[in-house]
């Protein structure tokens, strides 16, 4: 997903998943290859990264990994945002000089940041088992690329990623299968608070919770920004459920980078809002 305009994106995006063509995927001209953009050129940034869907304002983009990082905690999900039951799970924050990648073998695991990606946090949650329900395990992910097109990459390779593994291992024990995702350019299936939308669902197991359970992921990208919420179930969830629980949530945090990146609204005009997610529907870690 290079090309500024959701259904250019999102073709690209469909090329990769078919056609699993070089140069559409982090082996090419993606993220992790040449085009990933480590030189000085990139270092400083090229301009405000273009957005359709706010107006942002280049003097509030981050430049920097200590920018990116600072804003990235401003955005991103604290437990409350998931009801007055959640809590943090332990450990409660990724190392945020690290993030997961996919294996050739569908097996996730820990590596170092690229050199397209600023800056990029995971925290994990959790709702205990009460009332016949097993606990339910939430995580959110804010990542800051260096531009817009970076980001669509990223989008681009969560659906690669389902196509190559439909079923995928998350850690020991626990592990994802029957994925299935649906992208929703700007304007498309509900999508109006986003350059891209995918909903990853599938099921969840594990050797402490059983299974197979529910599982949802949902993640947007909003110029050189993506943010992502996930909900893996557990006895007495249902996937209705799960999305519930992941939409005030999923779009407090877009308000949030909203509020901080875009341009001051002019005296006398009332900026967009931020549209709800979607309604849940059958539609990541």
């Amino acid at each position: 997903m290079v090309v500024r305009g959701g259904a250019a994106r999102l073709g690209c995006a469909v090329v990769v998943c078919g056609l699993m063509l070089a140069g559409c995927t982090s082996g090419g001209d993606g993220p992790g290859g040449p085009a990933a953009g480590t030189g000085p050129e990139s270092a400083a940034g090229s301009g405000p990264s273009p957005t359709t869907v706010l107006d942002m304002d280049p003097a509030k983009l981050p430049r920097t990994g200590d920018q990116a990082a600072a804003l990235v905690r401003e955005v991103i999900a604290r437990p409350s945002a998931f009801g007055p039951a959640a809590v943090r799970r332990n450990p409660y924050e990724s190392d945020p000089r690290r993030w997961a990648v996919l294996g050739d073998d569908c097996v996730w695991g820990q590596r170092s940041l690229p050199g397209d990606v600023l800056a990029s946090l995971t925290r994990h949650y959790e709702i205990p088992a009460s009332g016949g329900k097993g606990p339910l395990r939430l995580g959110a992910v804010v990542t800051v690329h260096r531009s817009a097109e970076q980001a669509d990459w990223e989008n681009a390779e969560v659906l690669e990623e389902m196509m190559r593994c439909p079923d995928q291992l998350l850690r020991p024990g626990e592990t994802l299968g029957r994925l299935t995702d649906v992208p929703a350019s700007l304007g498309d299936s509900g999508n109006g608070f986003a350059d891209d939308s995918l909903t990853e669902t599938g099921t969840y197991t594990s050797d402490e919770l059983g299974g197979p359970h529910p599982y949802v992921w949902e993640q947007t990208s909003i110029g050189p920004f993506t943010l992502a919420v996930s909900a893996r179930g557990a006895e007495g969830w249902s996937r209705p459920a799960l999305f519930e629980q992941l939409r005030n949530p999923y779009a407090a945090m877009r308000s949030r980078l909203r509020r901080a990146v875009e341009r001051n609204t002019p005296a006398g005009t009332t900026a967009a809002s931020v549209s709800p997610s979607p309604v849940a529907r059958d539609g990541r870690r």
